[in-house]
């Protein structure tokens, strides 16, 4: 009898002693956040909470008319080669493909068609970073030079790489001289930090002190996503953007692969060719279509995906030292009116590549233009945003080639 009791007092306390240590053991254990989730595994978009209606039949119709001759009359004379789209509230209006691929063997471009996006990869990477800050891996205000070793300018951040204001050269500007580099050899993201060191290449003008486009911030963007994700730019945008929105046709080139991709061309018999230069990425070197970049650029409407806070440090503008309506934002460019109205675009230019990509935020209005034969009517698509919104442009506008 005693020792029944015994062994039940013994129970007792070992079985409290058990809860206890689980306990501990489960508060050791935090479970991944919903940030850290997009991170450290490939997630799933959830639709957007609210979705936007659908036009009416009848606008639907009028809308297609004005932009199928406004492309009749601009694009075709010029014997475009490429994509074009228009979007509103994530609906297709109206979309046009033609021309080729490649123009030796007559592959025809349809709507999944891979073409080199040129600067709009820009857009990209810059939400792979804003990504990693949502996921709290780094700080808009982070110093760069804490995360790539060697980096040689202490007062750059992630935020004056995104938004252009580090002041640093345009890399193809001084790897052009034969004594810094050797163009028989290809230039990678990974060479910048070196050369810049071995040769004491300065910053063009004081950090933060204006606004300067530069093609060497989203260099060094890519490296930095490297380097927080442990993977290559490529595999990092496919997990963290390119397969949760299903963008099936998008993909970050590589050099070895520059005969299966489609070409560009300065005419239909004049092909570009590809040089040093063409391996760098992050400010280039994503190939989409625009039914792709239509499904990012919902993205962007949708919580899930990146949270409000952060969406307003990309749309909003940084450079103020120059008076007029030109600014950028985070990986965008912005038009910005005396009335408080905004548009959000980026432009591309690569080769005989061009590329345009509009959003008329208000309107949730998209328009995607890409050409792999060169051509500057590629950009004309801010034309229409007047039939959106109320933007100051024309269809019969004179200055028709608006950039």
């Amino acid at each position: 009898m005693i020792f029944k009791r015994q062994f039940s007092i013994f129970s007792y306390i070992f079985l409290i002693f058990l809860l206890v240590s689980c306990k501990n053991e489960t508060q050791k254990i935090k479970p991944k956040t919903k940030e850290e989730s997009k991170i450290d595994s490939i997630y799933t978009m959830q639709p957007l909470s609210k979705k936007f209606p659908e036009l009416k039949s009848s606008e639907k119709r009028k809308l297609q008319r004005t932009i199928e001759k406004f492309y009749q009359e601009k694009f075709v004379p010029n014997d475009f080669s490429g994509s074009f789209l228009v979007a509103k509230n994530g609906n297709i209006i109206y979309e046009k493909y033609r021309g080729f691929s490649n123009f030796e063997q007559k592959k025809p471009i349809t709507s999944d068609t891979p073409l080199h996006i040129a600067s709009l990869s820009k857009v990209i990477t810059a939400t792979t970073i804003m990504l990693l800050v949502d996921s709290k891996k780094i700080s808009l205000d982070q110093k760069v030079n804490t995360i790539l070793a060697d980096f040689p300018y202490p007062d750059i951040t992630i935020r004056t790489l995104l938004n252009h204001r580090s002041g640093m050269r345009n890399y193809s500007y001084f790897t052009d001289k034969k004594d810094i580099w050797d163009q028989k050899n290809t230039l990678q993201n990974s060479d910048l930090i070196s050369i810049i060191n071995k040769n004491n290449i300065d910053l063009e003008y004081k950090t933060n002190s204006h606004f300067a486009y530069c093609n060497t911030n989203y260099a060094f963007l890519a490296l930095v996503i490297e380097k927080i994700t442990h993977l290559s730019y490529s595999e990092a945008l496919k997990k963290l953007i390119f397969k949760p929105l299903k963008m099936k046709n998008t993909f970050v080139f590589d050099l070895k692969n520059k005969d299966t991709v489609s070409q560009s061309y300065k005419g239909q018999k004049i092909k570009y060719s590809f040089n040093y230069l063409d391996n760098i990425y992050g400010d280039k070197n994503i190939y989409s279509t625009p039914r792709d970049l239509l499904k990012f650029d919902m993205a962007t409407y949708n919580e899930n995906f990146l949270n409000k806070k952060l969406l307003k440090e990309v749309f909003k503008g940084y450079s103020y030292e120059s008076k007029g309506t030109r600014n950028y934002g985070l990986g965008i460019r912005m038009l910005e009116w005396d009335n408080g109205k905004k548009m959000f675009y980026h432009n591309g230019w690569w080769h005989g590549n061009t590329a345009a990509y509009l959003k008329l935020k208000d309107e949730k209005t998209t328009l995607i233009c890409i050409s792999n034969k060169y051509t500057r009517c590629t950009y004309k698509i801010k034309l229409l945003s007047g039939l959106f919104g109320n933007y100051p442009y024309e269809l019969k506008s004179k200055n028709d080639s608006i950039e």
